[in-house]
């Protein structure tokens, strides 16, 4: 399949992604990348339709493995993306229909994208009515987001990305008519590269599922697209409904001989 590119791809995400799909493939990167599959893995089998499509990290980590949609699609970032991606095209120019994807999901496309507010407007346009997003992504206020702040000067990820927080986020979808279903926040574990180091602090993610639950380096959100119902309202011109069957009821009519026969059964019960 030819890529469809329906305006020049420049230097975003996907660049960026495939450095995160390349630190995903380290030690410490795998143990991330399994807690972010686990996270999709506990929504992704309760979310129904005929088309799910992942942008980005087409060849990393099986975020969409999980899902029960038959018909699933990876959409590349970058002009140089691997055969994986059956296509090609900037976060912000979907090459898709209006109101015609069921579930979307977007690995880290909004903290390494070039307008990430603009790839949420995009992901409006392309869902159906009720159809869910999928929202990956680092939290700033964590381990990993400190680790950020002492290690952003380098120009590859996961370090060069802009971590979003979770709150700006959700107030992004809600301006887009996006109800939450849920959100939720894994690892507490800081990123270290000595292996030994970083498996010896796992009790943290005991601990910190628990006691500071707020500071996990991943969260998830998702989002589903809000239907706007009208009310019908009833016009003025219809003709109300009718007290008595039949239509407006007749006056009764009665003769003097019926007046005089009720007279006539009176008893006059006397003094």
């Amino acid at each position: 399949m030819k890529h469809a590119q329906e305006k020049p791809l420049t230097p975003g995400a996907g660049s960026t992604l495939t450095k995160l799909r390349e630190w995903f493939e380290t030690d410490t990167g795998r143990v991330f990348a399994d807690i972010e599959c686990e996270l999709a893995r506990s929504v992704l089998p309760n979310l129904f339709g005929y088309h799910l499509v992942q942008l980005g990290m087409c060849q990393g980590p099986a975020f969409s493995a999980s899902s029960r949609i038959s018909l699933q699609l990876c959409v590349g970032l970058d002009s140089a993306c691997p055969q994986d991606c059956a296509l090609v095209c900037a976060e912000d120019a979907l090459p898709f229909a209006e109101a015609s994807i069921d579930v979307l999901v977007l690995p880290h496309v909004l903290e390494f994208g070039r307008d990430p507010y603009g790839v949420l407007r995009e992901a409006e346009r392309v869902l159906i009515g009720e159809g869910h997003l999928l929202i990956l992504g680092f939290s700033p206020w964590s381990l990993f987001g400190l680790w950020r702040l002492s290690l952003g000067w380098r120009s590859h990820a996961p370090w060069s990305g802009r971590h979003l927080r979770l709150a700006r986020v959700k107030d992004w979808l809600s301006l887009l008519g996006f109800d939450i279903v849920l959100t939720a926040k894994a690892s507490y574990r800081p990123p270290l590269g000595r292996m030994r180091t970083f498996r010896g602090l796992d009790f943290l993610e005991r601990f910190g599922a628990y006691f500071w639950p707020f500071f996990g380096n991943i969260y998830m959100i998702v989002a589903k697209k809000r239907v706007l119902r009208v009310r019908p309202v009833k016009s003025a011109w219809l003709k109300r409904r009718s007290l008595v069957a039949g239509g407006v009821a007749e006056p009764s009519i009665r003769s003097e001989a019926d007046a005089g026969a009720e007279a006539a059964c009176r008893v006059d019960p006397g003094p």
